[in-house]
Parts: structure tokens; sequence; C-alpha cells
């Protein structure tokens, strides 16, 4: 069973993608700052993570995911945003971030389930 990190300080969007996820199968732990999110990660690191951008600080998801790429964690990084629709501007593969893959909030059941199988998929090939 694989194991999801859910790094997000909004708990309806938690406990929402946490029963989607637990109900298709998957592991979940959750944290709603960067120190939990650190600390989550030291414990047991997942399979992979999803990550908000904004939390307490706007920039709290891209810190993390520099920090732990900078540990050497090479788990998928799926950030979860509503910072385009926010600003103006869409975000998409990048090599400024390091992560595998944007998602712009509120983001559909479906599309959510799909990114997470494809960068399982993708990780377990490499």
């Amino acid at each position: 069973m694989p194991t999801i990190a859910l790094i997000d300080d909004d708990p309806d969007i938690v406990e929402a993608n946490r029963l989607l996820l637990e109900a298709h199968g998957y592991y979940v732990v959750t944290a709603s700052s960067v120190d939990e999110a650190i600390e989550l990660v030291d414990e047991s690191i997942p399979d992979l993570m999803l990550l908000d951008v904004m939390m307490q600080e706007a920039d709290d998801g891209f810190y993390l995911a520099s920090r732990f790429r900078r540990s050497g964690h090479t788990f998928p990084i799926v950030m979860l945003t509503s910072l385009s629709r926010a600003i103006g501007v869409q975000f998409g593969e990048s090599t400024l971030v390091p992560i595998e893959d944007f998602l712009e909030k509120p983001v559909s059941p479906d599309i959510l389930l799909d990114a997470i199988h494809t960068q399982l998929e993708n990780a377990r090939s490499n």
C-alpha cells in the first residue's frame, strides 16, 4: 500500500483528499505546517507527496520541495495550488521548482488520482 504525504493547512482539503485516497487503497499521512512536514518525512519517507504551495507563508510549499530535494529525497512531489487563479499565472513543468507536477485547486478526484498513479508508476520505472 503506497504512502501518500498530504501537506496542506486547510483541514477541509486534507480531510476530503484523505478520504478519497484511503478509499482508493493509499495510506495517508498528513501535516499542516513546514515543521510538521519536515518531522513527518524524518519519521517515514512517503512514496509520494501532495504539497500545498501557500500555507502559513506564501512560499512554504516551494521551500519544502527545495529542502526535500537538497536532502536527497526523490519521492515524487505533486504541488496543489490555487496560486494560478490568485495571480493569473499558469504553472507547468519547471526546472526552477523541484517537483513532478502542478495541479490547480480545486482538483477533481479523477485528475488527482490519475496524477498520483502516473507519478507512482514513473517513480517505480526509474
